[in-house]
């Protein structure tokens, strides 16, 4: 099952994130994919900021750290870029197993190798025509994922 879903602007898509912040519990894992500059960052910047109920939260790009953490009101959430690596074998390193535990979004999912949870809502991002404009593609979490229709 997939919902694909075309966000005509910035403000869409940090809808769509609050949507999926609402729903995302612990042990859930978001996996975003889509070329650069597609909006994976700006995405997990939305979800992280609705998660957390402040707008204003700094979220800074985990590019050179890899991993940034947030003690959220629904408990810990983590934000994973794995730009930089080449595949799974420094992600044990990063704290993935511990992480599991709570939320996860990951940039660059495709590094995980096995370790790419069977479970997970995959968001793929691809550009909509203009600068703002996005085609998000939203497959798994078949449960839940008629709730981010919106």
């Amino acid at each position: 099952m997939s919902l694909t879903l075309h966000l005509p602007d910035e403000a869409a898509t940090a809808s769509l994130a609050a949507r999926l912040a609402r729903l995302a519990r612990a042990g859930d894992a978001v996996l975003l994919e889509g070329p650069l500059g597609a909006g994976k960052s700006a995405f997990a910047r939305a979800f992280l900021r609705a998660a957390s109920g402040d707008p204003a939260l700094e979220v800074p790009s985990p590019t050179f750290t890899l991993v940034q953490s947030y003690d959220l009101p629904a408990g810990p959430a983590f934000h994973f870029d794995l730009w930089r690596l080449n595949g799974p074998s420094g992600i044990a390193e990063l704290g993935w197993e511990e992480a599991r535990e709570g939320i996860v979004l990951v940039e660059w999912p495709d590094r995980l190798g096995d370790l790419r949870p069977a479970d997970a809502l995959v968001i793929t991002l691809a550009p909509g025509g203009t600068d703002e404009q996005r085609i998000a593609t939203l497959t798994g979490w078949d449960g839940r994922l008629k709730e981010l229709a919106a």
